[in-house]
């Protein structure tokens, strides 16, 4: 049986994956995006590498369970050289945000080291009690705890480009892109008041709080900044 950890690393590789389809930058050279039908066998002979180069590379743990919008490494990282000239290593950020190399277990999406070079000014997407905060590994963004059916509105105005429950660890979920840097993610949602491609203000209910995938009534709520994780806090007024 997975662990509880386990099943929010995969969790958030399932939302990586679909960070990285919502319309960011190309993948960089060394790096190839998953599309719809690609086995790993067929990716390793398209690049010239060996299955097992791009599965250490990387660190897959099934390599038959591949997903749409995924992001490989199929050449040698650090320009290393390796039997077979192959492998990769997943990295399931958005766009060029990808082209950093990182086991599963710690995708690469971690809170860069510098303040992003453009900025976004969010307000609280929902009222209650932060029970959770950011930390770049374990939490990917903040947990907001209050009764079920409180409203939910969009930080900031924008673009839903995802709104449904197909992603494993966030329930009724929802990702609005607000520029071509910057997404929120809105999980464990009771209901969802929007549809992708709809445009969304700032302020507008786009969901109501529940507990869809997790143990408590609580919003999760994720700042992106092209594709990896930040600390919303610091995008959010004090109160």
């Amino acid at each position: 049986m997975l662990t509880t950890r386990m099943m929010k690393r995969f969790a958030c590789a399932s939302l990586l994956a679909v960070l990285t389809a919502c319309g960011s930058a190309p993948v960089g050279p060394g790096f190839y995006r998953v599309e719809r039908g690609d086995t790993l066998s067929k990716i390793a002979r398209s690049n010239r590498q060996s299955v097992q180069s791009i599965v250490r590379w990387n660190n897959l743990t099934n390599p038959d369970s591949l997903e749409v919008g995924q992001v490989l490494r199929v050449a040698p990282p650090g320009g290393s050289t390796s039997g077979a000239s192959g492998g990769a290593i997943r990295s399931s950020g958005a766009g060029s945000a990808s082209a950093s190399a990182a086991p599963r277990s710690a995708p690469a999406d971690s809170a860069p080291t510098s303040a992003p070079a453009s900025t976004i000014s969010l307000v609280w997407p929902a009222d209650g009690t932060v029970i959770r905060r950011f930390d770049g590994s374990n939490s990917k963004g903040i947990d907001i705890s209050a009764a079920a059916g409180t409203p939910v509105i969009a930080a900031a105005p924008g673009t839903v480009v995802y709104a449904g429950n197909g992603l494993r660890g966030y329930g009724n979920l929802l990702i609005i892109k607000h520029n071509a840097d910057y997404l929120t993610a809105y999980a464990h949602n009771r209901a969802l008041l929007v549809k992708e491609g709809q445009s969304v203000g700032r302020g507008e209910k786009i969901a109501e709080m529940g507990d869809t995938d997790t143990d408590r009534v609580m919003l999760h709520f994720e700042l992106r900044y092209q594709g990896r994780s930040i600390d919303p806090s610091r995008a959010l007024p004090p109160r």
